[in-house]
């Protein structure tokens, strides 16, 4: 037996044999002692600009909208202005009045004048007294003429100045004519024109009886007593 071993040993064979079992003894040990390590992962640098590339980008936050905040324009002033006046328009036509033609309707003395502010003495009533027109002096019987043209407003016997004629005319105006004869030339609602006949001088007014024969003369302007000598010669 121990032949046997020792022609076994002394072979070329048993010494291959013996390689191979080491070879594989030393493989199976390697792979016990290295399988239950991790391998090391080496960690490479990347360049900065493939690390900048590789790198996640960061979120970039949008800026938040400002509220929208509606613009209110501002009502617009308005000065108030004061109120205009109202005007009345008068629309009346008016019509170019002629020139007037007057004529004197008696010519003599004045005896007594025409006097509105002072007192005048009146010798037949013996007292003082304001006097409407004017007192010419004539003969009995003078042709007393009408001062304007116009319409007769009236024919009257008066118990103070007597025999009166009172004509009308344009522009508010009145004439009157007293102390007049009896019977006059003209009616009421004659017309008549500028130094027409209308009567004659007499004796009728029992408030001038003093003053002897003459013409009282008057005139009057929408009803206000206006200066005779303003009249004729206005």
């Amino acid at each position: 037996m121990e032949n046997q071993w020792r022609s076994i040993l002394g072979s070329a064979g048993f010494y291959v044999t013996m390689a191979v079992c080491l070879l594989v003894v030393g493989v199976s040990g390697y792979f016990l002692l290295f399988d239950d390590k991790e391998t090391p992962v080496q960690e490479t640098e990347l360049p900065a600009a493939d690390a900048a590339a590789a790198a996640p980008a960061p979120e970039i936050e949008e800026p938040e909208e400002p509220p929208v905040v509606e613009a209110i324009s501002p009502e617009p002033v308005t000065e108030a202005k004061p109120a205009m006046p109202e005007v009345e328009i008068d629309d009346t036509p008016v019509f170019a009045e002629a020139p007037r033609l007057t004529v004197s309707p008696l010519q003599g003395e004045v005896v007594t004048a025409f006097s509105v502010d002072a007192l005048v003495y009146n010798p037949t009533l013996e007292d003082w007294r304001t006097h409407d027109g004017v007192d010419i002096s004539a003969e009995l019987g003078t042709s007393v003429l009408a001062a304007c043209s116009g319409t007769v407003a009236a024919v009257t016997e008066d118990a103070l100045m007597g025999a009166t004629v009172t004509i009308d005319h344009d522009g508010g105006y009145q004439t009157t004519y007293a102390n007049l004869q009896a019977t006059p030339a003209v009616e009421a609602g004659d017309s008549v024109s500028a130094g027409q006949i209308i009567g004659a001088v007499g004796a009728t007014a029992a408030a001038e009886a003093a003053q002897g024969p003459h013409l009282h003369f008057s005139v009057t302007r929408d009803g206000d007593v206006v200066d005779p000598d303003e009249f004729l010669n206005g």
